[in-house]
């Protein structure tokens, strides 16, 4: 599983002119999921964000976590994260879980976060084409991967 995390001031995401999700300051997660994927993975990688220090303190340091600042979470399914571009032109998505298993491996995720999130939790809908919108916050962005056995 792989994720880009940014840290953010608000988002919101839109589908065929309609808002489905919008949240204030908190992280913007953009997930892709491998056939290998699992719950174990699910849980990690759900854990491993939440409780990341990306959240300035009083002195200026990233000390605090999202749960610190009571702060939203956006989710969105990208399987383009896996997009292998090492050969030709066209990127190659060998790597990305079928569309079945990213559907619930997805679904499963967001169930994660929600049960574990501070504030709100927004979602992107899957396979739809999207707009996502945010502010990117310092700019603060970081790839987390977990690789299941």
């Amino acid at each position: 599983m792989r994720a880009v995390v940014q840290r953010l001031s608000r988002a919101a995401v839109t589908v065929d002119d309609r808002e489905v999700a919008r949240i204030g300051r908190g992280l913007a997660v953009l997930v892709g999921f491998m056939k290998s994927d699992d719950e174990d993975t699910l849980r990690w990688m759900a854990r491993k964000i939440l409780s990341l220090r990306l959240f300035e303190d009083d002195a200026g340091k990233m000390n605090l976590d999202l749960a610190a600042i009571g702060g939203d979470v956006l989710v969105v399914s990208q399987f383009t994260l896996y997009g292998d571009c090492n050969k030709g032109r066209r990127p190659s998505f060998d790597k990305s879980a079928p569309t079945e298993l990213a559907a619930d491996l997805y679904a499963r995720f967001q169930e994660i976060v929600r049960q574990e999130a501070p504030g709100e939790v927004g979602s992107g809908v899957f396979q739809a084409r999207m707009q996502v919108s945010l502010v990117n916050d310092g700019p603060v962005t970081l790839i987390v991967d977990k690789e299941s056995k």
